[in-house]
Parts: structure tokens; sequence; C-alpha cells
């Protein structure tokens, strides 16, 4: 007990002292990473042992010491700290964890935003005017920095509009841009100061000055991402609030999104993932929300963070090396992309060589040239990515980059996107296009099929054995000529030929996603085949039609839209038909007289455990009837349909007194009609 008691003293003692260098200090020795896992051991220990916990220990703190020198604000609600999780298993526990605690056929819906990695700040409108500013502090108390804050960008002095409350607190994060950083580090070098480390550490600094004309200096800007205290707000939902807040001239965090569930949430979280280059702010993670603040009542928070919100964090970790070259390759699509060659260097552990520059305007937006030194920062499980360019060091022999004018495989002159930055080879018979389409078609994530990997993507396009992605499938017929492939045996070729068999009998959505149409990932493509039932249904549709599909809207619309209408296209999906592929199952004929549409324009919530359908089905049923299925209520819901044991919802549409049904009335309602899925009647409106 005595080693344990000296392990405890330990640990709160090393966390106190990191506290202070992350929260006072602006200088943190350890990352995020490694105080979480000290943390935990102590949250361990005292759990494990309740007579060594204290009430002063870390594990019952939420952050830093107040700066000395400021007037302390005591926060009306607590600004208290998120729990972390580092891998997508741990945001998977968090969703089923509120699931359970709003209960059972309760589905949250989520908010995923940016987590900016900047200085925690609240902004205190009174009738419209900004009065206080107060930094975190230790959660309980901040300090006054209001004059500093007056001169930041994104901080409006007063809130326009005629909606706003009385009194809000619009809590959010103090950053500084990466263009105005490397800025701000080129005039410290020249003028022989230390520069500083990072942008985070420029921002806390400026926020500790005392003279605001120096904090203005250095650009800081604001980010709202939430709502402290607050009187006569009428929000009910995170998304509703945001939506205030940028009418009242406040900027929030760009390309937050509300998703219907965790699947949905997580695939979203890759493409932010996936866009992290094109930021001019730096972020360390994700921060998932549940969306109803009615919902977030319910779950409640523990001492230290509220238990509807998780940052999805990943640990960050910078080198300074020489760029020396750029290569463009040609992906899926045609999209020609910049590939930073590197002089190797260590980070995280691992040798990085190569990293991605993503579009030509990323090469213009950090100004590359060819002999540069360039920061690289890699993130958790994310690919390599130059973040700034070190100009103070350039010494006259760097050269200028040159983007390509055409295809360098194919020599197709290349065509910018309308609208957009991607650059493409517009050849449909760009042999680089076509390995890269082959290895995505055979990939897990579309149609799975086994044994056609990488390098025999390589030896079958080089042979000639497959010139287009129909010839995958009349391989079937060539098995002598594959059998002559280099180090292709019987059984790996009767292995490839069975996975390519199997294959045809995918479902719709994988289809979908192996067809390559731009801006088609898996939940659209999902919605599509849930939507339709079928390939050819889909394609009966309109632009216009396909718009006012539920998360698709004009732009992938149109993608979906030309690229099946396309003479390509329509020869592609027709080959492949020839060869049994799924096309997927019709479903039940929606009813097309505005006699049978009686849902037209109403929306409603289904809630609680229903006898005589799924919740599938009577969402579906809802849709068929020209209705829209929602899963929150508020004002604007036209009723509700209650089943057993219905719990929050039920009592939240009782509050603001939208009409309840039960289903046996919403049944008496319906005259039955043609038999859906697992053998229920669909039934038809009288």
């Amino acid at each position: 007990m005595s080693e344990l008691k000296s392990e405890v003293e330990r640990l709160r003692a090393e966390l106190w002292r990191h506290n202070r260098l992350y929260y006072v200090e602006a200088q943190p020795e350890i990352s995020d990473l490694e105080y979480d896992r000290l943390l935990k051991r102590l949250e361990q220990i005292e759990r494990e042992h309740p007579e060594l916990d204290a009430p002063d220990s870390p594990t019952h703190k939420v952050g830093g010491e107040p700066i000395e020198g400021f007037t302390q604000v005591e926060h009306r609600v607590p600004m208290l700290s998120i729990e972390n999780v580092y891998e997508e298993e741990g945001v998977r526990k968090f969703d089923a964890d509120v699931r359970k605690a709003l209960g059972e056929g309760v589905q949250p819906a989520y908010t995923i935003e940016f987590k900016i990695d900047g200085v925690s700040l609240a902004l205190i409108y009174e009738h419209g005017v900004l009065t206080t500013a107060v930094t975190r502090g230790d959660g309980r108390r901040g300090d006054d920095v209001t004059a500093n804050a007056r001169t930041m960008r994104g901080v409006p002095l007063r809130l326009s509009g005629d909606d706003i409350p009385p009194v809000i607190e619009i809590r959010g994060e103090a950053y500084i841009a990466n263009s105005d950083f490397a800025h701000l580090r080129a005039e410290q070098i020249a003028a022989g100061a230390e520069p500083f480390a990072n942008p985070r550490n420029a921002c806390a600094g400026a926020l500790k000055l005392l003279d605001p004309k120096l904090s203005a200096a250095r650009k800081l800007r604001f980010f709202a991402h939430s709502v402290g205290y607050s009187e006569g707000a009428a929000h009910q939902t995170h998304g509703e609030f945001l939506q205030a807040v940028r009418r009242y001239g406040v900027p929030t965090t760009p390309r937050v999104a509300t998703l219907p569930n965790m699947d949905a949430t997580l695939e979203y979280a890759h493409q932010l993932m996936d866009d992290l280059h094109a930021l001019d702010f730096e972020v360390d993670g994700l921060v998932i929300k549940v969306d109803s603040l009615e919902q977030r009542e319910q779950l409640g928070r523990t001492s230290k963070a509220p238990k509807w919100v998780i940052a999805y964090k990943w640990e960050k970790y910078e080198a300074t090396t020489r760029l020396e070259e750029i290569e463009v390759q040609v992906g899926k699509t045609g999209a020609l992309t910049p590939v930073a060659h590197l002089t190797p260097v260590e980070i995280a552990g691992s040798t990085v060589s190569r990293a991605s520059l993503h579009n030509r305007d990323e090469i213009e937006r950090l100004g590359l040239r060819i002999g540069d030194w360039v920061v690289v920062e890699k993130a958790g499980k994310i690919i390599p990515h130059v973040v700034r360019v070190e100009e103070h060091r350039r010494d006259g022999s760097e050269q200028p980059f040159a983007f390509p004018t055409h295809c360098p495989v194919c020599g197709t002159e290349a065509v910018q996107d309308e609208g957009g930055v991607r650059i493409r080879c517009p050849s449909p018979e760009c042999p680089a296009q076509l390995r890269e389409w082959l290895r995505f078609f055979a990939s897990r994530g579309a149609m799975d099929i086994e044994g056609l990997g990488s390098k025999l993507v390589e030896q079958l396009t080089e042979s000639g054995l497959v010139k287009s992605l129909p010839d995958v499938y009349r391989l079937c017929d060539r098995r002598d000529e594959l059998l002559a492939l280099e180090r292709m045996g019987e059984k790996s070729a009767d292995g490839l030929l069975k996975g390519i068999e199997d294959s045809k009998s995918r479902s719709l959505w994988r289809l979908l996603v192996g067809l390559n149409i731009r801006h088609v990932g898996t939940r659209t493509a999902q919605i599509l085949a849930d939507r339709f039932g079928t390939l050819d249904e889909i394609m009966k549709q309109s632009e216009e039609q396909l718009a006012t599909v539920d998360e698709v809207g004009d732009v992938i619309a149109k993608s979906i839209h030309d690229e099946l209408a396309s003479e390509s296209g329509r020869q592609l999906i027709e080959e492949l038909r020839g060869f049994g592929l799924n096309f997927g199952e019709p479903i039940p004929e929606r009813p097309a007289d505005a006699e049978a549409r009686k849902l037209e324009g109403l929306t409603i919530v289904v809630t609680g455990t229903l006898t005589t359908f799924s919740r599938d089905q009577i969402k579906e049923l809802i849709h068929q009837h020209g209705g829209k299925p929602s899963d929150s209520v508020s004002k604007k819901t036209s009723f509700v349909v209650a089943g057993e044991n219905a719990g929050s919802k039920l009592a939240k549409a009782q509050q603001l007194g939208v009409p309840v049904l039960t289903e046996s009335e919403f049944e008496e309602r319906l005259a039955c009609r043609a038999p859906i899925d697992g053998g229920v009647e669909v039934p038809q409106i009288q």
C-alpha cells in the first residue's frame, strides 16, 4: 500500500505540473495522449483504492490555474473538459453508451466539427453588446481578456439581427491562422528573436499580453462552437444554435454537419480527415456531440466532462526536411495529384519520405519551390502533409514548380473541374486511371474481390488481359491465359475466379461505390440503394429528383446524373448487366396521385417499440406517401407515432402540444395494399 501511495503522490505532482505548463504557461512538455495515460492510471488507482482518493486530486480538476495579472471571472456554467478517444472503437463505445442511456429505440443525431488547436474563450453578450471575454482558466474561473478579445477577427463588438437573447455566452476557440503564423515567425526571425514553436503558443501568449495593441498585431481569430450560459435563447438543437450564431455575425467552426447516426458521422469524419490539408488553421481532432439539447440534459455529466460529447483525437508530430521534387500521379477519377518527395525524416517512430500535396492550388497556397525546407506534420493514422515553408531558410537555389498541362501518363490535355480546384485527365483510355479504378473496385469497401490485389492488377493491365472494367468478369472464360501470367498457379487462378464470381451477388450499394462516381461514397450509395431499390430506378431519376434525396443535394446529384446518363456510363452498366451483377430489387411502387400522398409536406417522428412495422419499414411508408420521417421532435413536427416504451420524444411532443398517434391509430387511417419486405403489408392512406 505504501508503494501505491507513493505512486499516487508522484502522479498527482506530475499531472499538476503538466496542467500548469499547458494551461498557464502554454509550454506543454508531453502530448495529450501521454497526459491522458497518466490521468487514467491515477483514476484506476483511486477507483480500486478509494481510501487513496482526495478532493484535490487532478482527477477532480478540469483545467489549469488562472493566470496572475488579470481580473478573475466566475463562469456561470462551468467550462468542462471533454473526454478524449484516439481510436474509432472509442467513438463506437461512446455511441453505445449514449443510446443505452437515452433508452431503447432512441437514435440520437450527432454534430461533428473540427477540434481547433487554439485557446478556449467565452464571449458574453448582453443585449447584443460584447461585455466580457473570459478564458477557460480552471473551468470554474477564468481571466478577463475582454480588451484583447475586442481586437480579434471574428469577434463582433455588437451582434446583428433582431432575435438576439438578452444574455448569451458564446464559447469557442481563439487561434492564429497558419498563413498569419508563417508571417509572424518570419518577422521574429528577421528581428533576431526566438520564433514561436506553433500557432497555439503564439495565441496563448497574445491573450496574456496586457497591451491590446500588441495582442492585435498577432491577428488572433475566433471560431464559435458551443453555448454556455444564456437567457431567452430559443434553440433546441446544437445545429439551431450554430445557425443563430452565424446570423448574429459570429463565425462558427467550418464544415460542421449534423448526421442521423454514428455510421454516417464516422463516414463524414473520414472526409474531414482527408481534407485537413486545405485548412488554414491547426486542428488536433474532431468533436462529436449529441445534437438535441434535451437529450444532453437527459445524459448529464460527470464531475469533469459532459456525457454527450467526445473528442476523437490524434497525436500530431512535426519535423523539418527538404522538398527534393514533386511528382504528379493520376488517380481513379483522372485527378492529377502532386506528391512531395522529401529527404527522409523520422516522425513519430516512422520514416517519412513522401507527402501528398493534394492539388495545384495547395502548391500555390504554400508557395512551394523545389529545394525548400518544409515543416511536415503526421497526425495519427492520417497521411503526412506539408504544413508550411520555412521561407527564411531559402538561399536562392530553390526552383518554382510548373504544374503539368497534360496527363503525365497518357499525354491527354488536362482540364480543370468547373468551379473546382481539381485538374484531371479526361481520357477514359488512360491506363493509370484504369489501374487505380480496378484497385478501388476490388477493394473491401467496394466489390470485395478476393485475390485481386494491386500487384495482380498491374499484371492484368500490362499484359492486356484487362483493358476495361468489364474485362474483369471476362476473365472467368480466360483461365488458361490467367495461368500464363508470371507466378500464377492453379490455386491462385481458381481463387481469383471464385472471388470474381462471388462479387456478382454483392449488394447494390457496393456496386454503386465501385462505379467510381465522383462524390459517391458508402453513405450516399446506401441512401440511394435504400431509396430507389434498383440501379435502373436510379438511372430514371432526373438531376432535380436526385437532389431532393436526403443527404444528396445538388453537387452529388449532378455527378450521379452526369455519369449514369453519359454514353460511356450506360455502356458500362449494360456490359455489367450482361455478366449478371446484382442491380438491386424493386421496392413497392409509391402512390403518385395527390389523394394517395396525404403525408405530403408533413414531418413525422416515430418513437418507442412498434409491433406491426420495423422502424425502417414505417419510415419507408412515410416516404412513400410524401412525408418526411424525422428523429427529433420540435414545433415543426406534424405528429408523433408512439409505440410501447416511448420516452423523451413522447414527453417532448406532449410538452409542445404536438399531436400523438398510437400505432393502431395510425393504421386505422390506412388501408392495406401490397406487401413489403418481411411480409408486412404497406397500407394505403384513405
